[in-house]
């Protein structure tokens, strides 16, 4: 029984024939499917913090929620361990159909939890506890998927094949959007009244066909060869993590694979976005059609770079994309704000903001609980910038100072004090910032900084086409990685093995980049400065790829 799968996988060579085509659709629909109902979640932070974060302040609540959704990343590389293991001892298939029953379920039921005005603090608890079941199903879900296709793939075709997996977290994104602005432009105000459970409990039909659809699929060839010979490991865990041997190719695939990758494919779809809408000031809707024309042009390039690595490699794909994104990233998100927001380049280049100030007068301005004030005279002004997106260098004065900001260079330099408002009743601040907020504003609009992106100065070709390279860089990393992991490792432990480095890559390293380069830009001043972070992965993945990971692609199974 084992051989007669293992002779099927490698007699179709020459193309996908019908039972590899059904394999791979069923396993990509259902990934999709995962997809979907995770980022249902992100796409809509703001209303579920309105539903079950209502106990405390708008901006705390909202704060929370988007922790809420940080906590599903976190998560990701423990259901890889979970679920990783029981891929390895009970089979490839049986394990991703309970990853989808768990993330269906769970999305579904937050389309009918009651909300914090319903049932008080057990609404967020509830929701928290559903996101966290999210998160360990995808972290299950993916190994699972790659393995599974992986392994029914013919020698040479690997890289294609799984490609097709690929391109499902960028597919789940446009679904759910998708039936989010369906929902939206069909009930109007009463989406953010109840509309909004739609989505999530259109899950109970998606979970049904992802069920029906995997029922009907038969277990993996090369799982099943080591079943029969009775070579399935006991204890997968121990195996991949306690033996050296293995644990260093683990290692060295989250640092010289995993971790570039990541910050790659989050920089240049999640970060990108980010940049157009709140440090640019692009219109959101216009930001998100951008990114969405990008995806649209650069998704078939999974498949391009994942048949492309069957031919030339993986590894030479994935370095060359993490290589040229730490070379490129700043020139094209420079380019970004040349075509998107020309305005405020013009400003930046003709009147640079400073920000004059004592050092320790400076906060690192992170709260999540929204209890701290920050008053003293270097947190007002550089607060205020921060609110207008107006990028600034820092200038060290002498201690005890005074904070001021200067608008320009020169004789025509406009300097404006802040004022410590640590010295300061609560009320008596109000009004002192309420006074310099104005103020300020009136110096740098007489400056020429815009207040919002023009938009009929925005350049779309240009903007899609530099968001459409930041693409293709995500394909050439993603496209070939599922078949490179899947290849670095034995078949008794591949399931394990390779899906810890691919959620800790995927769910530390990249799912956090977003926040992470913010607080670099907001604690800097420099728009750009955030790029830093998805820079420095990128090289330390090509080094340590090239230097100590070998080549996989003509490696069998």
């Amino acid at each position: 029984m084992a051989t007669t799968p293992q002779t099927l996988s490698h007699s179709t060579a020459g193309g996908i024939d019908r039972s590899h085509r059904r394999v791979i659709f069923a396993s990509s629909l259902g990934t999709v499917f995962e997809w979907y109902d995770f980022y249902l979640y992100g796409s809509l932070s703001a209303i579920i913090s309105k539903q079950f974060f209502s106990g405390v302040n708008e901006t705390t609540g909202f704060i929370f929620a988007l922790l809420a959704f940080a906590a599903g990343f976190f998560v990701r590389p423990f259901g890889a361990l979970v679920f990783g293991r029981l891929g390895d001892l009970i089979g490839r298939k049986h394990t991703f159909l309970i990853t989808i029953v768990i993330m269906g379920a769970s999305t579904a039921i937050v389309g009918m939890l009651p909300s914090y005005a319903a049932i008080g603090v057990a609404a967020p608890i509830v929701l928290i506890g559903l996101r966290l079941l999210q998160g360990l199903a995808l972290g299950g879900e993916y190994g699972g998927a790659a393995t599974y296709v992986a392994e029914h793939a013919p020698d040479g075709k690997r890289g294609l094949y799984t490609s097709w997996i690929q391109t499902t977290a960028t597919l789940g994104l446009f679904l759910s959007l998708l039936v989010i602005l369906i929902c939206r432009v069909t009930l109007g105000d009463q989406f953010e009244v109840w509309g909004w459970r739609i989505p999530f409990l259109i899950s109970i039909v998606l979970l049904g066909i992802s069920v029906y659809i995997r029922l009907q699929l038969q277990e993996s060839p090369a799982f099943l060869e080591i079943k029969n010979e009775g070579k399935l490991s006991t204890a997968p865990l121990t195996e991949a993590f306690g033996n050296w041997k293995n644990l260093k190719i683990v290692l060295l695939a989250l640092f010289g694979a995993t971790a570039g990758q990541a910050v790659v494919w989050y920089g240049g779809q999640f970060y990108a976005l980010f940049f157009l809408e709140k440090i640019l000031q692009v219109d959101a809707k216009a930001a998100n059609l951008i990114i969405a024309a990008a995806l649209v042009i650069g998704t078939p390039f999974f498949v391009v770079f994942g048949a492309l690595s069957d031919r030339i490699g993986r590894k030479s794909i994935i370095m060359a994309g993490c290589v040229l994104a730490a070379v490129t990233y700043f020139p094209v998100f420079k380019g970004l704000t040349h075509f998107a927001n020309p305005a405020l380049e013009r400003a930046v280049a003709t009147a640079p903001v400073t920000v004059i100030a004592d050092p320790a007068d400076c906060s690192f301005q992170f709260d999540p609980v929204g209890k701290k004030a920050f008053t003293q005279s270097c947190d007002v002004v550089k607060s205020s910038l921060a609110k207008a997106g107006v990028p600034y260098d820092n200038e060290a004065a002498p201690a005890g100072s005074v904070a001021r900001v200067r608008i320009g260079n020169g004789d025509g330099a406009v300097l404006l004090d802040s004022f410590p408002g640590n010295t300061l009743g609560k009320a008596e601040f109000k009004t002192a910032n309420d006074s310099f907020s104005a103020q300020l504003k009136g110096a740098l609009t007489q400056a020429g900084y815009p207040a919002k992106a023009n938009m009929a100065e925005v350049n779309y070709p240009m903007v899609i086409a530099l968001c459409t390279y930041l693409v293709i860089l995500v394909t050439m990393v993603y496209g070939p990685i599922a078949a490179w992991l899947v290849e670095l490792f034995p078949t008794r432990i591949r399931y394990t093995s390779m899906s810890l480095p691919y959620h800790i890559g995927n769910g530390w390293f990249g799912g956090f980049l977003p926040v992470t380069s913010f607080a670099i830009v907001a604690a800097t001043g420099n728009i750009y400065n955030g790029l830093w972070y998805p820079i420095v992965v990128a090289v330390m993945t090509a080094i340590i790829g090239t230097l100590f990971l070998r080549e996989t692609k003509d490696r069998g199974l």
